[in-house]
């Protein structure tokens, strides 16, 4: 029987509870509690909402540096393949446009990529490529250097800027040809000595190897007269020679395996 007292109690309660509010004698209290309960109520949903939009932010906030990282990685690797596409669709032309100048069918040409500059040209051809030492390097019709110090995966190639580099020339313009030797000089310019005063050369004349020396080819072109110097006190003429291209500029040049 102790029992059942407190659940005998609680329906007494509730049935009065009741029967006060069927006669409304219970509309005091129950305003009372609302104008205390509402603010209370109302600050609770405020601060659930301020909450939850600060957690919404948060999520938002990590979702986007996700997501932009990521946006990041595919265009560092978009910019890495394209940069691999146009290396190679580069690298297509160059064969192309030097298949055109010298057949291959006459010269084995062998591809090779230039990979460091200073005093030599240094090249990724070497010995298991079949390269050796002093056969001429060129692009297009243009004539670059020989290779020298060839190792088993590189080559450095001598360039007629080089002062040990000596090759038989002539200039040919409208009035005739003029024949020298090409000497480098350690610089930009190459110097085309023992001319003599009765050959025509002008500025702006091409310049070509006259093949002599049996491994070069006659007619490949060494560069372009950019002054003449005459002393008529001197056997010779002498004539500053610039190159045509720049040697940063260029993805492959080929080398004259046979």
């Amino acid at each position: 029987m102790p029992f059942f007292q407190p659940f005998f109690i609680l329906i007494l309660v509730s049935l009065l509870i009741f029967a006060l509010d069927s006669f409304n004698l219970l509309s005091l209290p129950k305003t009372a509690t609302y104008y205390i309960t509402n603010p209370i109520s109302f600050g609770i949903y405020r601060s659930s909402q301020t909450v939850s939009r600060q957690f919404y932010f948060i999520f938002q906030s990590r979702f986007a540096a996700q997501e932009n990282k990521a946006l990041n990685e595919q265009i560092f690797q978009l910019l890495s393949e394209n940069a691999q596409l146009r290396s190679k669709l580069s690298e297509t032309e160059s064969q192309l446009e030097q298949q055109k100048s010298l057949d291959p069918r006459t010269y084995n040409l062998v591809a090779a990529r230039p990979i460091g500059l200073d005093r030599y040209l240094r090249i990724d051809r070497g010995l298991k490529d079949n390269l050796k030492i002093n056969q001429p390097v060129v692009f297009k019709d243009n004539f670059i250097g020989l290779t020298t110090d060839v190792s088993e995966k590189g080559s450095n190639v001598r360039l007629l800027k080089d002062p040990d580099s000596k090759i038989a020339a002539f200039a040919l313009s409208k009035d005739g040809k003029a024949k020298g030797v090409l000497v480098g000089q350690f610089g930009s310019e190459l110097l085309m000595d023992k001319i003599l005063h009765g050959e025509p050369v002008l500025v702006g004349d091409l310049v070509y190897s006259e093949g002599t020396e049996g491994y070069l080819p006659r007619g490949l072109i060494l560069g372009r007269v950019s002054e003449v110097l005459e002393d008529p006190t001197q056997i010779f003429k002498q004539a500053k020679i610039k190159p045509i291209f720049d040697l940063r500029d260029l993805e492959l040049v080929f080398v004259i395996s046979e």
